[in-house]
């Protein structure tokens, strides 16, 4: 079945000029020389201290010299500033956009609903559907963003705004490096050190896990415990489903969050790492205590 939904909460920027590649480039975590007409990335805007503070799907116009930036609408106004007192003298040209944003998923709308539409693959994970930035919303979009929402979570993406703290989340724990989120071969930029320090020493101590519970889920920023201990921290939910930052090695845990049981749902995409990140924590523990 196919999925179609307008989202309210995305806005467009469109960065034109003859140095926006460059420009972009050494702003954030992916490689902007790989975007291209029906491939987008997805990046992050990073403090200089390595702290996440804005992200966004880059995708390439195809009709003109434009990168165009999926973000959300109530980050906007603050991307089109900051972003601009980075410009000095670069040719570049940074302004907001009247498109609008769509999700589809299951499968693409037919041919007429897209016809002039920019449609790009989420580049986050095959399931996640597509991306669809358009002139006007969709008379054909009927699933509404509640259900786009629960797609997102069930899967394990992160909504930036709603999962990220600004300046204080790393990129590593909500999963950008598992996401297609950042790029360990392009050259530098804003926040690099401390993210690839983080990369290569293993120093990811909490991760981005979605979550489940009987209960409707409590407000982002619940406590998670495990036998009276704080392990964790509710971020964004839908319902019975959402994202909690855990500890690796608390997964296996009775875990609970305002009274009731919520229980880690680990996507396949995830297992691995999760399990590796579980056993070095066990192992320090260990190390520690002998």
């Amino acid at each position: 079945m196919t999925y179609f939904a307008h989202l309210t909460d995305r806005a467009v920027i469109a960065v034109r000029g003859e140095d926006r590649v460059r420009f972009l480039q050494g702003l954030v975590s992916n490689d902007v020389e790989t975007v291209e007409p029906g491939k987008a990335v997805w990046a992050a805007l990073l403090t200089p201290q390595g702290r996440w503070k804005a992200d966004f799907f880059i995708i390439a116009d195809p009709d003109e010299p434009c990168l165009l930036l999926d973000c959300a609408a109530s980050q906007s106004a603050m991307l089109v500033e900051t972003l601009s007192k980075f410009r000095l003298r670069s040719d570049v040209s940074i302004q907001e956009t009247r498109l609008v944003v769509h999700a589809a998923w299951g499968g693409l709308p037919d041919v007429a609903t897209v016809e002039n539409a920019i449609v790009v693959p989420d580049p986050r994970l095959p399931e996640a559907g597509w991306r669809l930035l358009m002139l006007e919303p969709s008379a054909a979009a009927k699933a509404d963003a509640g259900t786009y929402d629960l797609h997102r979570l069930v899967l394990g993406l992160p909504d930036g705004v709603r999962d990220c703290e600004p300046e204080k989340t790393l990129l590593l724990e909500a999963n950008f490096d598992l996401l297609n989120g950042i790029s360990w071969t392009k050259g530098c930029y804003m926040g690099q050190e401390l993210t690839a320090r983080t990369h290569y020493r293993g120093l990811v101590k909490r991760r981005l896990v979605p979550v489940a519970s009987e209960a409707v889920l409590p407000a982002p920023g619940t406590t998670v415990t495990a036998d009276g201990r704080e392990i964790g921290q509710i971020r964004s939910s839908h319902d019975h489903c959402g994202l909690a930052f855990l500890k690796p090695d608390s997964v296996d845990l009775h875990l609970e969050a305002a009274g009731h049981r919520i229980v880690p749902r680990v996507p396949t995409w995830f297992t691995t790492e999760l399990a590796a990140e579980k056993s070095s924590q066990t192992a320090g523990v260990g190390e520690a205590s002998s």
